[in-house]
Parts: structure tokens; C-alpha cells; sequence
């Protein structure tokens, strides 16, 4: 059955009041079914604390990735790190989580907040070895995952939250346990699951966080496929091919574009409409057509989803602009971002001569641009992505 899985990512963090730069790092490596996160967070706070943290997470992401031991990964961090000229120490806390066939899980941690493992929503107690290495105690496990598992890693900033508020001597493990536990949703994605913790961290400092706060989460689910379709093939003789090859598909359908929904409307047999609710002024109007999840226009559509990406993998941002939108870039983010897990591209090369206007600032080609750009924001999500041409 765990063939039938994929691994789901996210992360948020949230920066120690008065800093430009956060002190924590997030690195996730590997492939689908061998998925590799580590989360280091480094000594102090500010850009020594980011470039500590950043080389951490950089080095035992590739080594962890290369096969190579925790020892090994625990003295090359070691002899790596740069040693403060005030405090004599060079160091940056670590978890490593590494789900293998997407069956197993090993968790390696040092001087990081326990990890969180939620089963059927509610507290997986495993066991853990200590040992020492390069003089650091280091904490392993490994143990079987099963469909909906949720892997929650986190700084201090996380259990700190509060100090000396609400809580005198900061949120702790347990409460932020607790809090998962009841606000736990079968449907959530890692990243939504991320952003709740980090969420009440933010209520519990006022909105000023005392310290670096960061969540990084994994959690096994089914797959979903999404599948766009834009711009009308370089011939007409091909239209019927990349239609039947796009609605034989599984999962939503996503059509983009005037030309290419007419074409999906004739081979449907569906008659296509327009809306006539702008739900944003700076973008077309959606289709209403039966067959298609999601039809849109083309080109200032996607591009407006290619904002949105980069806004998703920011990481510093709870609250995502496109959260809570109708307009058919949201929509699609919403698709492409939070329920997809494999991503199939129909891509249509005629030339479209409406992007020959100079007001629309784009040019043939573009369109090709914006495909290969948002797919490799969709890959660094995490999610396996097939492009096909027309």
C-alpha cells in the first residue's frame, strides 16, 4: 500500500523580531519515495546565526542524500562551522527526517525540540537511542510510517513561545503537542499543518517573535494528480491528440487560455461561456465549461500563479495573497500548490498572435518560459512534474 503514497512537504518561519535574516534553515533533498528534510538552527540569531544554519542544513541535506553515515555527516558539520570569536563554540542544532520507501523513517536530532509524530491525529510515542559523537549527544530512531503520518520538526522558537507571557517559561513541547492534536485535519497539507503551529507561536509572542521560529513538516498521503492544458498544438491535426491524451488523465483538469478552451469545449461537446464576474480586475474572467475543473485564459493567468509560487516558497509568509480568492490564478495555486503531488503540463506551440502586442510585454516563446519556470517551482514543492508538447 505505501507504493501508493507520496511524501508531502512544507515549512514556514517566522524571523526574531528586529533581524533581516532568520536563523534557521529548512533543506529538503531526496526523491518521492526517499524524502530527506533537515532543519538546523543556528547559534544566536541575526546573519552568523543564518550562515551557521544555512551551512548545517546544506552539508547534512547532501551528505544524508550521498549515503553517507551520521558520523560522518556529524564531523564534517563539526570541522566545517566557523568558531565564535566571543563565545569560543561553533554550532547549529539539527533534526534530520528521512522517510525511506516511503515505508520507513529514521529521525537523527541534536539539541532541537523532540519531534512531533501524529498518527490518526493523535501522539506516536517511539523510542529513541542516544549516543555521543564528536562529543555531542545525538538522538536516532527508526520505525515504520503508515498513510497520514505527520512528521512536525521545530526550532526553539517554537517551545520559547510566550516566555515570560502567557506562559513564564515559554509554550513548551507538550502544549505545542497538544495544539497539533486539536487542530489536526485529515485534509491539511504539510505546509497549512506548518503554518497553523507557527500561526499560534506568532499569537503567543504578540506578533513579535522572541526568537528564530521555525516548522517543518512531512506527512505521508495519497497522490493527486493535476493536469493544464495551454495553448492551442502547432497544428490543428493535433488538437484531438492532445486532447484525449490531457481528459485521459486522472485527477482535475485545468484548461488555460480562449483558443485552447475552445478547442477542449469541441472536443467535449460542451457549448463554453464566459463569466462575467471579474473577481480581479488585472485578470480575465474564467470559462464555464462541463469537463473542466478549472478554464481560464492563458498567459496573464499563469503568470500571476508564477508570483504566487514564489510567495508560497518564501517561507516567511503565513497567509498566502491568494488564500481565500475566486479568480482563476488562485484557484490553480490552490490546485498546483496544496493538492497536487504530480503535475502534468499540456503544452500547445502554436504561436499565438496576440502576444505579438507590445502592451502585454510578452513575445513568443514566453509562454514556454512561464511553463519551465512555474515547473521548476513545483519541483522544488516537492511535487513530480511531466511537461509535453504539442
Amino acid at each position: 500500500m505505501n507504493n501508493a503514497l507520496t511524501i508531502d512537504t512544507g515549512w514556514i518561519s517566522l524571523i526574531k523580531h528586529g533581524e533581516q535574516l532568520c536563523g534557521d534553515r529548512v533543506v529538503f533533498s531526496g526523491t518521492d519515495s526517499d524524502r530527506i528534510c533537515v532543519l538546523a538552527d543556528g547559534l544566536g540569531s541575526g546573519v552568523k546565526a543564518n550562515i551557521l544554519a544555512t551551512l548545517t542544513a546544506q552539508i547534512l541535506a547532501t551528505m544524508s542524500a550521498g549515503g553517507m553515515s551520521v558520523e560522518d555527516c556529524v564531523n564534517t558539520v563539526v570541522r566545517s562551522l566557523p568558531e565564535s570569536t566571543t563565545r569560543k563554540i561553533a554550532y547549529s542544532t539539527f533534526t534530520i527526517i528521512r522517510i525511506r520507501d516511503r515505508k520507513y523513517v529514521e529521525l537523527t536530532r541534536f539539541d532541537n525540540p523532540h519531534t512531533i509524530v501524529l498518527r490518526n491525529g493523535r501522539n506516536y510515542n517511539f523510542e529513541y537511542n542516544t549516543r555521543i559523537i564528536e562529543d555531542k549527544r545525538i538522538y536516532e530512531s527508526r520505525f515504520e510510517c503508515r498513510e497520514n503520518d505527520v512528521f512536525a520538526v521545530m526550532s526553539d522558537g517554537v517551545i520559547h513561545a510566550g516566555l515570560g507571557g502567557a506562559y513564564p517559561f515559554g509554550w513548551g513541547h507538550e502544549n505545542a503537542l497538544r495544539f497539533l492534536e486539536e487542530h489536526y485535519d485529515p485534509d491539511a497539507t504539510a505546509k497549512r499543518l506548518a503554518c497553523t503551529l507557527a500561526e499560534e507561536c506568532l499569537n503567543l509572542y504578540s506578533g513579535s517573535p522572541g526568537d528564530d521560529t521555525t516548522v517543518a513538516v512531512m506527512r505521508l498521503r495519497r497522490p493527486h494528480t493535476v493536469n493544464v492544458m495551454i495553448g492551442p498544438p502547432s497544428s490543428a491535426t493535433l488538437d484531438e491528440a492532445m486532447c484525449e491524451l490531457f481528459f485521459a488523465q486522472p485527477g482535475t483538469h485545468i484548461v488555460c487560455g480562449g483558443t485552447t478552451n475552445r478547442i477542449a469545449a469541441r472536443h467535449l461537446g460542451k457549448p463554453l461561456s464566459a463569466s462575467l464576474d471579474y473577481c480581479d480586475s488585472d485578470l480575465p474572467p474564467l470559462y464555464c465549461l462541463e469537463g473542466v475543473d478549472i478554464a481560464a485564459e492563458g498567459a496573464l493567468t499563469i503568470s500571476r500563479v508564477l508570483e504566487y509560487a514564489g510567495e508560497y516558497l518564501d517561507g516567511t509568509q503565513l497567509h498566502s495573497t491568494w488564500e481565500g480568492r475566486k479568480d482563476g490564478a488562485a484557484q490553480i495555486s490552490r490546485q498546483l500548490f496544496e493538492r497536487a503531488t504530480e503535475v502534468n503540463f499540456f503544452v500547445g506551440c502554436a504561436m499565438n498572435p496576440a502576444h505579438q502586442n507590445p502592451k502585454l510585454s510578452l513575445a513568443f516563446g514566453a509562454k514556454f518560459q512561464l511553463i519551465d519556470s512555474l515547473s521548476k517551482r513545483l519541483e522544488e514543492m516537492g511535487k513530480q512534474v511531466q511537461v509535453r508538447f504539442f
